[in-house]
């Protein structure tokens, strides 16, 4: 027994070392877990602290567009956490656009003019901005902001030749954003509006959400649409029209959900909606208008007729409208649906093949078959939405009009290079670039594999390079090039690079172009050493205070920002531009330290500028995207 005793007593004491290491092993995680929901609701914590301030300071503002402004922000940022005081907010923002309205149709009356984009532009903000949380909420703020529609003299004739106006494109855009958030609803205000005369272009967006929830609804839905398209004349509607080629562009849907489809691939990047019958059947009609088209017809005048209808918000084709006219406004929308035919032709082919000839030979009779046609040119666009990778522009560069080739070949090698292809990156740049693009690839390509070397790159070679340079422009994109690509193999040259990056910009900016080359520096220097970003800002920020002072000057002479003695909030200039960057690097830097971020956006002088910074902290804090664009649009033209 005593030996027995001794055996227990041993293999226990061998053991506890095994589940000594076990169990820290297994618990490990469980802290790291914890340590991050505590950062993330002290970070939460925090950035609603902050949003109290700025909506209290808010407050204080005297345009009622800045209020609004913030009021609708605020109330998104505060949905998840607040969804009463959020309600209220948008409760509020809506009666400061209804006032702007009145205000704006008071001016009007009175000649003094007015600011419609403004309230239009704000009552839009509101209305989508509360469709992300609330699709019945934004449907209460759409109607109790709607402005008295003017009295029109329409005959019964004219219905479908009234462009579509601000209010029904904002019902359209709203009906798109809401059919994830509630499929049903969607699907019931569509079919409303259908009723009405009105055929949404976002209707495919109801019917791919609707079907997820209830598939036979969204079938029926599809069918009700393709029948009120066949019974009604789409030479003479735009938006029916409009809608249809929308429907036939990817195909049909596949008989089987789960089956991969035969159809072939278009570009147009939309979910085929319609079954095959419903599909073929509303083909057939487009294909039949748009045969119509005849090459006899002024182009001239059929694009002008078009135009006319497209770009005037309140003009009505009457009984005063030629015959003549009415004519060539037909001709103009059958060679629109012939043109939309073009990339569908595949799809002729597979399930119309007896009209698909007859489809060709009118294209050419009308010389629309061309590669630098629109069509081609909206496809090479559709193909660019998101974030393209590299093969994706080179089947877009393939297709594209000749001035778009050169631009976007140059894209698809970078692109092939940030996948770490170099050698495709060499060889798109070998074939299909020439002169300066072409060698502006092959730089940027020695300068990654320069960085890549395992036994590392002195100082003094990046320089010997850069100083090849044909602008300070050039060298700064240079610099930050080769420092995002050593970033992580050598943290120490990074630094360095970005030193000499951050002395070619403390000068004081004379041009927007100069304060982006300050940002862009603290924004790469976020990455390694977040304090060094700070002191890249400090100044800047300091001289956008002098500028503001300058701006409220001169207000009514040479600018006009400022009304009523404060500053507009809203974007369009480059100042408020400008202002907007710098307030999203802040919330960049805020993560990292939150303190000296909220020093220095409260080193801003004005406060519309001030709250504008803490707004963007505030939603950086949250994890939440501006809804603000300030990056600049690619540009696929050639130099």
């Amino acid at each position: 027994m005593t030996k027995s005793l001794l055996l227990f007593v041993i293999f226990g004491v061998a053991c506890v070392p095994v589940f000594a290491q076990d169990q820290p092993a297994e618990q490990q995680q469980q802290p790291a877990a914890e340590d991050q929901e505590k950062e993330k609701a002290e970070r939460e914590k925090n950035a609603y602290r902050l949003l109290d301030q700025v909506i209290d300071e808010a407050q204080s503002l005297r345009l009622t567009e800045n209020r609004v402004r913030v009021q609708i922000t605020a109330a998104d940022l505060l949905w998840d956490n607040n969804q009463g005081r959020s309600r209220s907010l948008f409760a509020m923002a809506a009666e400061g656009v209804a006032e702007l309205n009145r205000s704006n149709q008071q001016n009007t009356n009175n000649r003094r003019g007015g600011a419609p984009n403004r309230w239009f532009q704000l009552r839009q903000e509101l209305v989508l901005t509360a469709a992300r949380h609330d699709a019945q909420l934004a449907y209460q703020l759409l109607a109790s902001t709607k402005s008295p529609a003017p009295a029109i003299d329409v005959n019964q004739n004219a219905r479908n030749r009234i462009q579509i106006t601000p209010d029904d494109n904002l019902e359209q855009t709203l009906l798109g954003r809401i059919a994830s958030l509630d499929p049903k609803l969607a699907a019931t205000n569509a079919e409303q509006m259908m009723d009405k005369g009105t055929f949404p272009r976002t209707l495919p967006d109801v019917l791919t959400q609707l079907r997820k929830q209830d598939a036979d609804a969204a079938t029926k839905l599809a069918d009700r649409t393709v029948k009120k398209l066949e019974s009604t004349n789409l030479l003479d509607d735009n938006d029916a029209a409009s809608l249809a080629q929308i429907l036939i562009a990817p195909g049909p849907r596949p008989a089987d959900a789960n089956a991969k489809t035969t159809t072939p691939a278009t570009t147009t990047g939309r979910v085929a909606v319609l079954d095959q019958g419903s599909y073929v059947e509303l083909l057939g009609s487009i294909v039949d208008l748009a045969l119509k088209a005849n090459a006899t017809a002024s182009s001239n005048s059929a694009a002008g007729a078009n135009n006319l209808r497209r770009n005037s918000p309140s003009v009505t084709f009457g009984s005063n409208t030629s015959q003549s006219g009415d004519a060539q406004l037909e001709q103009s929308n059958a060679r629109r649906l012939l043109a939309g035919l073009q990339p569908a032709l595949p799809l002729l082919d597979q399930y119309l093949p007896s009209k698909a000839t007859s489809v060709r030979q009118k294209l050419a009779e009308l010389g629309m078959n061309g590669s630098g046609s629109p069509v081609n040119f909206l496809q090479t666009f559709s193909a660019l939405q998101g974030n393209p990778n590299a093969d994706a522009l080179m089947q877009a560069a393939a297709s594209a009009p000749p001035q778009m080739q050169s631009r976007l070949y140059q894209q698809a090698a970078y692109q092939a290079l940030d996948e770490g292809d170099t050698t495709r990156a060499r060889q798109i740049a070998t074939d299909h670039l020439q002169a300066n693009a072409r060698d502006a690839v092959m730089q940027r390509i020695d300068f990654r594999e320069m960085a890549q070397k395992t036994d590392g790159v002195r100082l003094d070679q990046i320089r010997q390079v850069i100083a090849r340079a044909q602008s300070d422009d050039e060298k700064l994109n240079l610099l930050l090039q080769i420092a995002g690509d050593t970033q992580k193999t050598n943290p120490k040259l990074a630094n360095q690079l970005l030193d000499e990056a951050k002395q070619m910009t403390s000068r004081r900016a004379t041009s927007y172009d100069q304060f982006d080359q300050q940002l862009r520096v603290a924004h790469a220097f976020a990455a390694v050493d977040p304090a060094r970003s700070f002191e890249v800002l400090d100044p800047g920020i300091s001289q956008l205070n002098e500028l503001l002072t300058a701006a409220a000057v001169l207000n009514g002479f040479e600018v006009n920002l400022f009304r009523d003695g404060e500053m507009s909030m809203q974007a369009g200039s480059g100042l408020t531009g400008m202002l907007d960057r710098f307030g999203q690097e802040l919330a960049q830097l805020a993560r990292a330290d939150l303190e000296r971020s909220e020093t220095l956006a409260g080193r801003f002088q004005f406060p519309e500028p001030r709250i504008m910074a803490r707004l963007a902290i505030v939603q950086g804090l949250l994890g939440v995207k501006p809804t603000t664009n300030t990056q600049r649009p690619m540009n696929f033209f050639s130099n």
